[in-house]
């Protein structure tokens, strides 16, 4: 019996997701669980913040440092794109990026300690990776010039390249805006002055009135950034950012070759204790936190990647003009855009409060954020697919005979492009208790056992590296059923 290729990937996945399902923990240890829901679901109705000054300076960090972050990105990324033919680069960028932004900020808060600085390079080092990665990858795209020497040079692409594929550069780099305002609001939940610290806070107290406030808020602000953010007020923005930020001037030299030359190395070296002392530490630390949290890390990615998978595969006909009408739609889509706009550490803290800590917030928060996302790009290329004169009206039919198999291969190679953005938050969510690597990394941050703490997110980054290379081959392999 024939088997595509579409289904023997499916079947695969389908197959590890249930495999880790069966070895995970997804337990609800809350006791008052319905009460905590009921309670935070209807605060929305009383709206308030208690200090509005400190509202306000929130979200304007929060803008500042976003603004000032892809500012800088764009420019490392673009240069980073002119080179990125050479392997070295792609290495690097490969490394840069797999690492997530709240990682690299309990780096720099050992190095510059809790201050601007801190978030803006815990945002500008990866984006820069990722979009130098893009830049290249759009800048190849345009076959509009070829250089008969096969040198790229910074003159060339000014007066060649770019004006070709400017709108495409532009378009990314909003999306990648888009993405840095999330990240500088998580950013506050290890302690920077954005919006996930005053978030982390309320919670706290149980003040969900404030929360709801700080998320609508937040909802909105992403809603209409191509109003507020354009080649006009941009320019105003950053200027801006430069008065606005006052902490530059902590950084200590000393403090950051204490870390690459003391910090960062093994206790056992650090100390000359010798290789039996070392291998003794590396063993015991392999064997209680890397494979532990390797395995977590995995189970939780599969697990999230495959009901996000499904989620998307039943909520993108609620989007698509051939399943529903505009109105109720245009609804639909404000429920998406909230989903697909809040970061999956802040859904997941919030699933956390709810039902106690075990991977079910972690897997609620991923599939909730993911599959918005995969419906939305999936909506998007149903709503513009012609239908044949000879297409069933009925629209269970139309789904399951129709646009389903048409749309099957595109879900897939969607899906697993979500694939190492899902291990990068599997791997950060540990810090909200589940025992992924980001859990033995915030402990061993907390523990200040710095050495512990670079180990593991080394074990992290080739971690993502390995599954992005696994989700191209994939990817390639699906692409060539269709040739």
């Amino acid at each position: 019996m024939f088997i595509s290729r579409h289904s023997k990937v499916s079947i695969l996945f389908i197959l590890t997701a249930l495999i880790s399902f069966y070895f995970s923990d997804f337990s609800i240890s809350t006791t008052n669980t319905s009460s905590l829901i009921n309670k935070f679901l209807f605060s929305i109705v009383d709206l308030k913040f208690n200090n509005y000054a400190i509202l306000v300076s929130a979200f304007l960090s929060t803008i500042f440092i976003a603004v000032f972050s892809i500012f800088m990105s764009s420019i490392i990324g673009f240069l980073f794109a002119l080179v990125f033919h050479f392997r070295i680069v792609q290495i690097v960028l490969a490394f840069l990026r797999s690492i997530h932004e709240l990682f690299w900020a309990l780096i720099f808060l050992q190095i510059f300690g809790l201050n601007t600085i801190t978030a803006l390079l815990a945002i500008i080092i990866p984006y820069s990776a990722i979009l130098g990665k893009v830049y290249a990858e759009i800048l190849e795209q345009d076959d509009k010039f070829y250089d008969k020497y096969h040198k790229r040079k910074l003159s060339l692409f000014l007066y060649t390249k770019i004006p070709n594929t400017l709108s495409s550069l532009l378009s990314y780099t909003f999306y990648r805006f888009e993405c840095a305002l999330r990240s500088s609001a998580i950013l506050g939940f290890v302690g920077i002055p954005t919006l996930g610290y005053y978030l982390s806070s309320s919670f706290m107290q149980g003040l969900y009135n404030e929360v709801w406030l700080m998320l609508i808020l937040f909802y909105i602000l992403i809603a209409s950034i191509k109003y507020c953010l354009n080649k006009y007020t941009f320019v105003f923005l950053l200027l801006a950012s430069f008065f606005y930020f006052n902490d530059f001037t902590s950084f200590n030299i000393s403090h950051f070759i204490r870390f690459i030359t003391n910090d960062i190395v093994p206790y056992p070296i650090r100390n000359d204790l010798g290789i039996e002392a070392t291998m003794v530490w590396f063993d015991k630390l392999f064997f209680n936190e890397i494979l532990i949290g390797t395995i977590n890390t995995i189970f939780l990615t599969q697990i999230s990647l495959v009901l996000s998978a499904f989620f998307a595969l039943l909520a993108f006909p609620l989007l698509c003009l051939k399943f529903l009408n505009k109105k109720v739609i245009f609804l639909n889509h404000i429920f998406f855009v909230i989903l697909r706009s809040t970061p999956e550490y802040i859904l997941a803290y919030i699933f956390l409060q709810m039902f106690g800590p075990s991977m079910l917030p972690a897997v609620l928060a991923l599939m909730l954020h993911n599959g918005s996302i995969i419906s939305h790009l999936l909506a998007k290329d149903t709503n513009v697919k012609i239908l044949g004169l000879d297409t069933t009206h009925k629209k269970i039919e139309l789904y399951f005979y129709y646009i389903l198999p048409n749309m099957y291969n595109k879900f897939l190679i969607y899906l697993f492009y979500r694939w190492e953005i899902i291990m990068r938050e599997s791997a950060i969510l540990g810090i909200l208790g589940v025992t992924t690597l980001g859990f033995y990394i915030d402990s061993a941050f907390a523990d200040f056992r710095l050495d512990k703490m670079f180990l593991l997110l080394l074990v992290c980054s080739f971690l993502n590296i390995f599954i992005d290379y696994i989700s191209k081959k994939i990817r390639k392999y699906l692409q060539a059923s269709n040739i």
